[in-house]
């Protein structure tokens, strides 16, 4: 809280207190005052986003995400020259108009970086170092949501056709049928796979773990491709070449751009397997609360965002109940 703020309040408190209160009410503010300046003499912003990202290492927030924490709240930071106790609702949405001139990116980039001060802000709040987040009053920027393709039979069946290694169409299917994410796939070590029960257990978002299940062409092509190895690797896939190491997600992206490119597949990466099962799984009927169990997703907002819904069974179904 300012001087300024604290004045304002004794003006516009006058015509509701008699002098008495009037006197409490400054005695009040001022010690307000006090403490808050002390708050910011003793911890800087830079101290305050190193006990931030402490409080989400320590909740199992992800590298990945830690890393985002700290590139867009740092950027802000250097921006100003303000402590982040002080700044105020103006100056977050300057900032925010700011970064999207300057680096000339998009409505969803810029709402991201908003997602990310405002954990920030609420935690400063949750914390006592600041009374009210300053994002509170800036909501969600809205942004235009694009048709996420999903893979065609045909698609994958071209994939199938055109994969060289074992292990790559192992990867294929267990991707397709299961759904998992691409760092739980190459996070998975042989133990972790049920053959009798067509099961394997990933360690999803969080450190949360989850059990995904997989088809019967599946086991079959994992079995061979397992079968055909010859280190001791203890990871489910790995390298092609000797010495045999973990698979690394970009490795998996790499394999797949280059073999959508030679079989004439638009957009083939990792995370459209993800979509396409969940998708399938709605359009056959699967209760969108077990898509959600499956794909290991917190929210069932999230889950309906992965699942795009046939237009042509719309309009069976509307011909079914409306006519």
């Amino acid at each position: 809280m300012t001087k300024e703020t604290a004045n304002y309040i004794m003006q516009r408190m006058t015509k509701y207190l008699d002098n008495s209160q009037m006197i409490k009410l400054n005695d009040v503010l001022e010690e307000a005052l006090r403490k808050s300046e002390k708050g910011i003499q003793e911890k800087s912003s830079q101290e305050l986003l190193e006990m931030f990202l402490a409080t989400k290492r320590l909740e199992g927030r992800s590298e990945k995400t830690l890393f985002l924490y700290r590139f867009n709240i740092e950027k802000m930071i250097e921006k100003s020259d303000k402590n982040v106790c002080v700044m105020n609702t103006d100056d977050i949405r300057s900032y925010l108009a700011s970064y999207q001139e300057q680096n000339r990116v998009g409505k969803a980039t810029v709402d991201n970086v908003r997602r990310n001060l405002s954990s920030f802000f609420k935690w400063l709040e949750d914390e006592n170092y600041i009374f009210k987040s300053p994002l509170r009053r800036i909501h969600k920027i809205k942004t235009t949501v694009p048709v996420k393709d999903t893979y065609v039979d045909e698609d994958l069946e071209k994939l199938r056709d055109n994969c060289e290694e074992l292990r790559n169409l192992a990867i294929i299917d267990m991707l397709n049928s299961t759904g998992m994410r691409i760092g739980e796939l190459v996070n998975l070590d042989i133990l972790d796979v049920n053959f009798e029960e067509r099961e394997c257990v990933v360690l999803g978002k969080g450190d949360k773990e989850r059990i995904v299940y997989f088809d019967a062409r599946t086991k079959l092509h994992l079995k061979k491709y397992l079968r055909a190895r010859n280190d001791t690797n203890p990871a489910l896939f790995v390298t092609i070449r000797e010495p045999h190491r973990r698979l690394k997600a970009g490795g998996v992206e790499i394999m797949l751009k280059k073999m959508g490119e030679r079989c004439n597949v638009k957009d083939v990466y990792p995370h459209k397997f993800r979509r396409t099962m969940a998708t399938a799984a709605i359009d056959k009927g699967m209760p969108i609360e077990q898509v959600q169990k499956l794909l290991g997703h917190e929210k069932i907002d999230t889950t309906l965002g992965y699942a795009m819904v046939k237009q042509s069974n719309v309009k069976m179904a509307h011909k079914k109940y409306i006519g």
